[in-house]
This record gives structure tokens, sequence and C-alpha cells, in this order.
């Protein structure tokens, strides 16, 4: 049986302290995973570029912090490995939804509908406000500073922090804990919620500096992000098993 547990406000720097000690246990699987999501990031840049679909970067950069909680399953595994004493490989971080397969791939089902509302919704929002026009990075930047970009870009915030907050709350511990115990999709989200509901300002705040650190991450043009998605999936771990506990802890 699980319990579901109260912590302190600074207890995300707590999860970033640990979630670092683990990238300097294990460099190689750790940094081979973040490395993968940096070619992977510039790789769907290029096609959206190539495609003359500027237009689109906007929302799947907001999309990204909706998926990044699947998207680390391995790093989870990773932390997951080293502590049980084991030594964590490249192989086995990507092979890591084999572990509970049906129940993450449902997980990932969910997550990917939130994320296609999502992209419709931003895209149904700029046809709102600037028209079916493919603008490209020069155009895009110069109608983003306008009244009609400020008020986009405003509506937009909005829709998406609501999206944000419920798939936060629902996923903060459920997909570490898919990974680590034979529970349904329904009882990790639960346990989830129960989390957020019982800890809302520490989970806000590190909400609140996952976003920070993923912005920075892609701000340096993907490169960050090999070292900040590892740093953050090993922390989201650490995270989980403060927060899900056996009944005897």
């Amino acid at each position: 049986m699980t319990a579901v547990a109260t912590v302190a406000l600074d207890r995300p720097w707590m999860w970033l302290a640990a979630g670092a000690r683990d990238i300097m246990r294990a460099p190689i699987p750790s940094l081979a995973y973040g490395f993968a999501i940096t070619v992977l990031s510039f790789a769907i840049t290029a096609g959206v570029v190539i495609a003359g679909q500027v237009h689109w970067m906007l929302p799947l950069l907001c999309g990204f912090l909706l998926v990044g909680p699947i998207v680390a399953v391995g790093l989870y595994d990773i932390s997951r490995r080293l502590e049980a004493g084991e030594t964590p490989t490249v192989a086995a971080s990507f092979q890591a939804w084999r572990i509970n397969a049906m129940q993450l791939g449902l997980m990932g089902a969910y997550i990917g509908i939130f994320f296609l509302f999502w992209f419709r919704i931003a895209t149904l929002l700029f046809a709102l406000f600037f028209g079916d026009y493919p603008f490209g990075i020069e155009e895009l930047v110069g109608q983003l500073t306008t009244l009609d970009g400020l008020a986009f870009l405003a509506t937009g915030t909005a829709v998406g922090a609501v999206l944000a907050v419920v798939i936060y709350a629902t996923s903060v511990v459920s997909i570490p804990m898919l990974l680590d115990r034979n529970v349904s999709v329904v009882e990790a989200i639960l346990a989830s919620l129960t989390a957020f509901t019982r800890n809302p300002a520490t989970l806000l705040v590190w909400a609140a500096t996952i976003t920070a650190l993923a912005i920075a991450g892609i701000a340096t043009a993907y490169v960050g992000l090999a070292v900040i998605m590892p740093l953050l999936g090993h922390a989201s771990w650490h995270a989980y098993r403060d927060l899900i506990r056996d009944v005897h802890d």
C-alpha cells in the first residue's frame, strides 16, 4: 500500500540536487538520453521550417512542456536503477517503457490527446488573430509585437496554462509511479491529483522551476536540453519518491 506525503516548500531544491547527483553517478546514459531529446528537438524544428510552417513553433514549444513527463520515462528508470543499486545503461533507459508498456502507453495516449487538443486550439487562435497566412520567422516576430499579436499571446497563454495545470496535476508523480509500481493509469492519476492537492504551493514552485529550466534549455537552441532534461527527469523521480511512499515509510 502507498501513502501520499506532505512535503516542505523547499523540497524542489532537494530534488534538483538529487537529480544532479544521479547525472554524476550515471553520466553516460543520462547525457545520451538528453542528447537524443536535443537531436529530436532539432529535427522537429527543421521539419517545421522546411515545411514553411514557422507559426507552428510557438504551440509546439509550449506543447513540449505538456509531453515532457512521458518523454522522460527513461530518465526515471536510470534513477530507479541507481536507487536499487543497479548499473543503468543507455539501452535499458530507451526501453524503460516496456516495464509497464500497457499502462504507460495509455498514459502517453492521455497526454497525447491533450497535446493535440492544445495544438488545435493554438491553430484556431492563430487563424482568428492573423488569418491563415503562413508567416516566416521575421514576419511572425513582427506580428507578435502588434496589438493583435499581444492579444494572441495573452489568450494563448491563458488557455495553455489551464491545460498545463491539468496535465501537470495528473502526471507530476503518475508516470514514475507507473514505472515503479504495478498500478493502473487511474490509480496513478488519482495519486498524482492527491499529491498536488496536498502540496499545492510546493508543486507549483516545482512547476515554475521546471518551466524556467526548460525555457532556458530551449533558448540555447536546444543545446542546454542535453543537460537540463536529464536533471529535470532525475529530479522528478526523486519528487515522486518523496511524495508517494509505502505505508511503513
